[in-house]
């Protein structure tokens, strides 16, 4: 399993790197066939509460490309959201085969 992480517009810290692998990884183990997990890591302007952005991509040969966007107070919380909700969608697509 391939992850790529993007932070737009700012340096993403180690600990958060190290966060969003555990995360992906823990997925992987779930639902073997994922082939790509994309973390895209964007902070909302302006600076309010709630503006932290996710968007997790996460591909296998199977699916179309499952997509979850999150809002969240730190980018943690969004991640978490996020991966829940394709969780979903891969619970969701394997029930239908």
């Amino acid at each position: 399993m391939d992850v790529r992480i993007q932070a737009i517009h700012f340096e993403i810290a180690e600990h958060l790197v190290d966060f969003i692998n555990k995360k992906a990884d823990r997925l992987a183990r779930r639902f073997p066939s994922i082939a790509t997990v994309d973390v895209n890591l964007k902070v909302v302007k302006p600076e309010t509460a709630m503006n932290k952005e996710v968007i997790v991509k996460v591909t296998t040969p199977q699916t179309p490309e499952l997509v979850a966007t999150k809002l969240a107070d730190s980018f943690e919380e969004a991640l978490d959201l996020a991966l829940e909700a394709v969780e979903r969608q891969l619970e969701k697509n394997k029930d239908k085969k």
